[in-house]
């Protein structure tokens, strides 16, 4: 059987991020959203009031032309609308409709269900460890 001290650090994280990738497939599909489209909501769900589309690439990590054919995907079922930047007449800012926030939020809350469920068995020290760790790797994720 393969330990943890066997893994390594970043193959450890790798298989991790995959245990949150399968979480967003798994939620994702039972509200018929690809696990990109139930990421952007999650994000959006989080945001205060709204996203610029530069700042949604760097928190999704995907590049620009990416970004805009998954805002496209999302407006078109009327889960996000694009609204002037009152700040910066040029620029947009996403943001979720009233069925985009419901379905965010149901989302999100499959997500944090579904990992908790993937997690039930870690003692509570590892799960603060855990935690701690990613906050400090990704403060600003």
């Amino acid at each position: 059987m393969t330990t943890a001290e066997d893994l390594g650090f970043a193959t450890a994280l790798v298989r991790l991020s995959h245990l949150v990738q399968r979480a967003f497939i798994d939620v994702g599909r039972s509200y018929d959203l690809t696990p990109q489209q139930a990421q952007l909501l999650c994000v959006l769900a989080q945001g205060e009031t709204g996203v610029g589309m530069t700042d949604l690439g760097k928190m999704l990590n995907l590049e620009k032309s990416s970004v805009t054919g998954l805002v496209d995907r999302v407006q078109r079922r009327a889960l996000v609308e694009r609204v002037a930047d009152s700040c910066d007449r040029r620029a947009l800012k996403i943001t979720l409709t009233e069925e985009g926030l419901r379905l965010a939020n149901a989302a999100h809350e499959g997500v944090v269900e579904k990992l908790e469920e993937m997690a039930a068995d870690l003692p509570a020290e590892q799960r603060e460890a855990i935690a701690a760790a990613a906050w400090r790797m990704a403060p600003e994720v």
